[in-house]
């Protein structure tokens, strides 16, 4: 499972979803929908201007999570 850490740098670096949006030139609706791991797919481009604005690497925005299988929960 992917998981978008997004929130997570943004606290780190005190800024708001709007000036994120502002930075990034991308709809609050659009980062919304990525910061609470909604997204489908994700442009390189996007994700690159993202890292510049959070001055991070993707590894700290995005994480992969192996999903655990029902027998693993028990």
């Amino acid at each position: 499972m992917i998981i978008i850490n997004l929130d997570v740098m943004m606290a780190k670096r005190k800024m708001s979803l709007n000036e994120l949006s502002e930075k990034v030139g991308i709809t609050l609706a659009n980062l919304s929908i990525l910061k609470n791991n909604k997204a489908k797919a994700i442009r390189f481009s996007t994700l690159d201007a993202i890292c510049r604005a959070l001055d991070c690497r993707v590894e700290d925005i995005i994480e992969y999570r192996e999903e655990q299988s029902k027998d693993d929960q028990r």
